[in-house]
């Protein structure tokens, strides 16, 4: 298993067309797999693994699953976050960090979904690894190896389709991070494909309370702002949507101004229901 995880690390570090399928062949699946490929699909699920939820709008992911009913994994890096987090009934709060693949795979063992919202953004870390594909990928690596066929990856409007909806002034100060996103997109996308994934692309995030009017589209050319509260809670309502199964979608709210679409471009929205 050991080799097989360096191996996808190595080949990651190449254009995303240079993935080999290899790496994701002879990988032990849990006993647990064909319970998880139906358990809670188009229903909440119970036990949901969050990336990324001591902050932004993994953190309130987290406060709305709490809502929904389900209980919650948290994986943070510091012992505040620990502490803030524990402090909420249901979650579960554990010490590590998500470029650690081990301490992702022991904080998912007996979840039964997985969303990451993990980003870094302004660069890569000293060794030359970024969160938003190695951190990402330790999350889908470790779903597929535990057998939790739901997963939520969270990236941005940017990758892969998305591309060309972005400002070409926007995309130059943004593309290093939106490779890295993308790539662990296209893991997901390709080599997991007895997964339930949903791919969610979020525009410009705001701090704002919700305006409750943002939506998903498949539109790939949906371009525009949208609050963190509001993203939060698409993530949320997409987890449980059967709808979502193997999408990539679009987030956006034209309610709200948005520098990047001056022209006041509208999407159609995803039906979730």
């Amino acid at each position: 298993m050991k080799s097989a995880r360096l191996f996808l690390a190595a080949v990651g570090l190449a254009a995303a067309s240079a993935f080999a399928p290899s790496a994701f062949i002879n990988r032990s699946r849990s006993p647990r797999s064909a319970m998880h490929m139906v358990q809670g699909q188009g229903d909440s699920y119970k036990k949901v693994f969050v990336a990324g939820g001591s902050k932004g709008v993994g953190r309130i992911v987290v406060d709305k699953l709490l809502s929904a009913g389900s209980e919650v994994v948290a994986l943070v890096r510091s012992d505040e976050a620990v502490g803030e987090l524990s402090a909420l009934e249901g979650v579960t709060a554990i010490l590590g960090d998500a470029m650690d693949y081990k301490a992702v795979e022991g904080a998912m063992d007996g979840c039964d979904a997985a969303i990451t919202t993990l980003s870094q953004g302004h660069g890569p870390q000293e060794d030359g690894s970024w969160v938003d594909y190695t951190g990402n990928n330790n999350v889908i690596e470790a779903a597929g190896i535990l057998g939790v066929t739901r997963v939520i990856l969270v990236t941005s409007i940017g990758c892969g389709s998305s591309k060309d909806a972005t400002p070409p002034s926007v995309y130059e100060v943004l593309k290093d991070v939106l490779a890295q996103k993308e790539k662990a997109e296209n893991v997901l996308s390709r080599y997991y494909t007895n997964m339930n994934w949903t791919i969610i692309r979020p525009g410009g995030l705001v701090s704002e309370a919700e305006t409750k009017k943002a939506i998903l589209t498949e539109d790939a050319m949906a371009i525009g702002s949208i609050h963190r509260a509001d993203i939060a809670d698409l993530i949320v309502q997409a987890l449980s949507s059967k709808n979502t199964e193997k999408k990539i979608l679009s987030a956006v709210d034209h309610s709200i101004a948005s520098a990047a679409n001056t022209d006041g471009r509208t999407a159609k929205a995803f039906a979730l229901a």
